[in-house]
């Protein structure tokens, strides 16, 4: 009925340590995508197709790190490692929904800027925003699909290697490797869970130009509106 999460650490001093830690990391997330996901909202110049994309990946970066990041750090505040059946198989789906959808709409990011340098005349023909949202939507619902096929197949093997997941969340290789076949890998579930939609952000948006000026725009009238 229950699962038991990879402890932290093994005194409740490094426990909190890491729980800071984390608590660090969520933050940066939330402030980075929060921003994209603000400016490209507000900010009639951004509302173009890429900036449509950002908008779209920050929010997939927002779902994956809070699926995970959150349970990691209240069972370290707490000192436990307890998660129920029901939270595991959550954690599985959304892990897969939102990293899946987010390689479709890498793909399609992809395309976009193929269109803009190799094809500029068609762009507009190409990336309307009737295709765009079209092409977005598909990538949110091949995730869907792709994750409820595999955690109805992960959670419909027989588990025989006891409750005890190897990883701070579930996740489908480390829930795999309960069952009766071999299935395993750690830290490369660290990196691809937590550094993505942290660094995202950064790598993606923060080094345009046009979405670094409507950022501070942003938060000068949000100063502005304060100050009167």
């Amino acid at each position: 009925s229950e699962f038991l999460l990879l402890a932290l650490a093994d005194t409740w001093q490094l426990q909190l340590l890491h729980f800071w830690l984390l608590l660090g990391i969520y933050l940066a997330a939330l402030l980075g995508n929060g921003l994209i996901s603000t400016a490209v909202a507000c900010d009639h110049r951004l509302h173009t197709p890429m900036y449509f994309f950002l908008l779209n990946l920050a929010l997939l970066d927002l779902g994956c790190i809070s699926t995970t990041l959150p349970k990691a750090m209240a069972n370290a505040l707490w000192d436990t490692r307890h998660i129920s059946y029901a939270g595991c198989a959550a954690q599985v789906f959304f892990l897969l929904f939102l990293f899946s959808a987010e390689t479709f709409l890498l793909t399609i990011m992809s395309y976009d800027r193929y269109v803009a340098i190799c094809k500029p005349l068609h762009y507009g023909t190409l990336l309307g925003s009737r295709a765009c949202a079209t092409m977005a939507a598909a990538a949110w619902a091949t995730g869907v699909l792709y994750s409820l096929m595999h955690t109805v197949n992960t959670f419909s093997i027989p588990l025989c290697q006891g409750n005890v997941v190897n990883q701070f969340f579930c996740e489908m290789a480390q829930v795999l490797k309960l069952s009766c076949s071999e299935s395993d890998y750690l830290i490369e579930a660290v990196l691809y869970s937590v550094v993505p939609p942290t660094m995202n952000p950064l790598i993606y948006s923060m080094r345009n130009q046009e979405l670094k000026d409507a950022v501070k725009k942003m938060i000068a009238w949000t100063h502005f509106s304060r100050g009167k």
